[in-house]
């Protein structure tokens, strides 16, 4: 398979002919459209847009683990300069939470103010709005809650007597006991991943108001219509009478959906007839805006002596909150990369008195892939095998547990052709042998695979009488470069250049569209902007664009049903070298390949960007990521950006990401995806590459100096 490489291509230029940029957009490296705007301050950000007579409110959270709500005593904060109101449990407006969510459920996390019941540590209670936002908070700050606290548990343990497996566990097939007990070498370990927070460099913000009897929300979210549609759920709303608008996203990797601050600010906006807008705090959104659950896995592997599996197990658990079930399926990559006669994975979680765990980059599948890879790689020394020879023995052509052959599945080729790059054939197989100075040297690999996904959108595509094009999809851009990927899909579909393009997204208005997650955006979106686009050029064959323009309105339902039954992933090969410091403990990754099977790359540019910051955030994981939580009281230490370490610029070495041909031949542009495959596989590579440095295996993230100082040589991490 030939790799493609993102550096060869060149910026296509507006002033050529039609004809000579078609086909020519797609795959070529470009910057972004909205780069300008951004970089000059021209490109607004929810938290930034100004509203004429805007107030400003400031969240409260709750200061006990679980209880309930005796008194907000508001009285005194009521008379504070510039304070308009103080929204709470007993005078905040009604909402309906029986309904059907994004994920199939209502969430009660979004349904504030609706009793006094507190669930957990950072629960919002109150909501106090001012005419400044400096006003707002000294309130907040001297608001007064009196609680009765009640006995909690925010112990996190695989032992816990109340875990239980969600619906849909476990997949089981063959005879686990049976093909152990054939297994030549066999493997049998425990690995368990810390809680983690994606802590975006844009908070949460919205700004909601009542304009002609519609409410607008200006929002920082991944998908404007999610956020509509869950918004006239809460309220009692048509649908049409919601309006969210998100032109502009600073990150969300899984955050940015429906939650307290919009919901609070659609309250405050309704109780007081005037806009008010509702920033969260860096602190607060290590409560409210959701995290990556702890994980405690199990990984049992059975092979022969040629290290082909015989059985695998995968058990992952997690935690979730008492008032909603998110679950951390962190036996997900078991069911994709690896198959055997026995075959089982199981997800299990525990509901504790702690805030609720939402999606997060590559939910599942990142924490899972530390413990299976690592699990892979424990195989393969134990059988004496290389590591990349080991996984290339074990690659089958259907799913494990579906049996569905996949779409496209060139994983081989990420690791045949990241290990010619990388320099892996001169590797002396041996732990602990190489040394600089007093550094030992290491390197490791891992597997990667993320779904690959498509969700039926709508698109329209307007043909002007100046001779450019008008594309409305209601995407979601969260610095991720959709805006330009879509300007690319659109101009080759149209057969035209890009500057003759324009796309707007980011408005309820739009209409229906997949959300920014699930690595689906661009394709879905993609899907549809090609179908209208295909169809708007049949039409102007047929005689000139007329003074109001031609529009061609497309939805993919039909074309995206139709696909056949085959799984579909993006997969990749993540290679790592580190050095490790045995007197002082310390890590460092000196350089990294991740090689990625990712479909057709749209804009290699930003499509480099985003799987480099998957890989960083990989070495994040593994070296310093860790939020810890106190029992006692179920909160974090160190809730901020200055307490949770992650990756700085000082961290992250030389890192280099490409791609191997992978069209997806059902897909109209051959897209897949390739917003969270980066992060998954990272951490075990850099794991596998510290026990190849010293000889010591780290089962437990992150790994930090004193459980590298801990271990005798030969021992294992405890």
């Amino acid at each position: 398979m030939t790799p493609t490489t993102a550096s060869t291509t060149t910026t296509a230029s507006g002033a050529e002919p039609a004809g000579a940029a078609a086909q020519r957009a797609v795959g070529t490296a470009t910057t972004r459209v909205e780069g300008y705007d951004k970089v000059t301050g021209a490109a607004r950000y929810a938290g930034e847009i100004p509203f004429a007579e805007l107030a400003h409110g400031w969240l409260v959270l709750s200061t006990v683990t679980r209880g309930r709500v005796l008194a907000v005593e508001d009285g005194p904060v009521r008379e504070m300069p510039g304070v308009l109101a103080v929204v709470h449990h007993g005078n905040a407006p009604r909402v309906e939470t029986d309904y059907t969510g994004m994920i199939g459920a209502p969430d009660p996390t979004a349904a504030v103010f609706q009793h006094d019941r507190v669930p957990c540590l950072g629960w919002p209670v109150a909501l106090v709005v001012a005419e400044t936002s400096e006003q707002a908070r000294e309130a907040a700050e001297s608001l007064v809650v009196r609680y009765a606290e009640e006995p909690h548990d925010a112990g996190f343990s695989p032992d816990h007597p109340e875990a239980y497996a969600p619906d849909g566990d476990p997949t089981d097939k063959g005879d686990h006991e049976a093909e152990l007990a054939a297994s030549a070498v066999v493997v049998d370990e425990e690995y368990t991943t810390p809680e983690e927070h994606h802590s975006a460099m844009e908070l949460h913000a919205a700004a909601a108001r009542w304009e002609g009897g519609r409410l607008e929300v200006v929002d920082s979210n991944q998908g404007t219509m999610w956020v509509a549609d869950e918004l006239a759920k809460l309220f009692s709303l048509d649908l049409s009478a919601v309006r969210v608008r998100s032109e502009h996203v600073g990150g969300g990797f899984g955050s940015k959906g429906c939650r307290a601050h919009q919901v609070a600010a659609v309250m405050a906006t309704t109780l007081l007839d005037r806009p008010v807008r509702v920033v969260m705090t860096r602190r607060q959104t290590f409560s409210v805006a959701g995290y990556r659950s702890p994980t405690a896995q199990r990984v049992r592997l059975g092979a022969d002596a040629d290290g082909r599996l015989r059985a695998l197990e995968h058990e992952s658990f997690s935690q979730t909150s008492r008032v909603f079930e998110f679950v951390e399926t962190g036996a997900a990559p078991s069911r994709v990369l690896y198959d055997a006669e026995a075959h089982r994975t199981a997800n299990r979680v525990v509901r504790l008195d702690v805030p609720s765990p939402w999606f997060m980059r590559a939910p599942g599948e990142a924490p899972g892939s530390f413990a299976l890879e690592s699990a892979l790689d424990e195989l393969a020394e134990r059988c004496g095998i290389d590591p990349v020879e080991l996984r290339v023995r074990n690659d089958t052509a259907r799913g494990p547990v579906s049996g569905d052959p996949f779409a496209t599945r060139n994983l081989v080729a990420c690791f045949r052709e990241g290990a010619r790059r990388f320099g892996w054939d001169g590797r002396d197989a041996r732990p602990g042998v190489r040394r600089e100075g007093r550094w030992l040297i290491g390197t490791g690999t891992a597997a990667a695979s993320f779904p690959s996904g498509a969700v039926p959108s709508t698109a329209a595509v307007t043909a002007e009488p100046d001779g450019t094009f008008t594309v409305r999809v209601n995407a979601a851009d969260i610095g991720t470069g959709a805006r330009t990927a879509l300007t690319l899909v659109a101009a080759d579909a149209l057969e035209t250049v890009p500057d003759r393009v324009r796309v707007r997204i980011g408005d309820s208005d739009l209409g229906p569209a997949m959300i920014a997650g699930g690595s689906m955006g661009t394709r879905s979106w993609a899907w549809a902007v090609t179908l209208a686009a295909e169809e708007l050029r049949g039409r102007l064959a047929l005689g000139p664009v007329p003074p109001e323009g031609v529009t061609v309105r497309s939805d993919s339902a039909e074309a995206i049903g139709a696909l056949a039954k085959k799984e579909r992933h993006s997969f990749g090969a993540q290679f790592a070298e580190v050095a490790v410091d045995p007197a002082s403990g310390e890590v460092r990754v000196r350089r990294m390949l991740g090689m990625f099977a990712a479909g057709r790359i749209v804009n290699p540019l930003t499509a480099r960007s985003q799987l480099l910051g998957g890989m960083i955030w990989g070495i994040s994981m593994a070296l310093h990521e860790e939020a810890l939580r106190d029992p006692a009281t179920g909160g974090l230490y160190g809730a901020d950006l200055a307490g949770y370490h992650v990756a700085s610029h000082a961290d992250v070495p030389q890192i280099e990401a490409d791609w191997v041909e992978d069209e997806d031949p059902d897909d109209p542009v051959g897209i897949k995806g390739i917003g969270e495959i980066g992060i998954v596989g990272a951490a075990a590579a850099v794991a596998n590459a510290v026990w190849h440095a010293t000889g010591v295996r780290h089962r437990h993230l992150p790994i930090r100096p004193d459980r590298v100082l801990r271990p005798v040589p030969g021992a294992v991490d405890a």
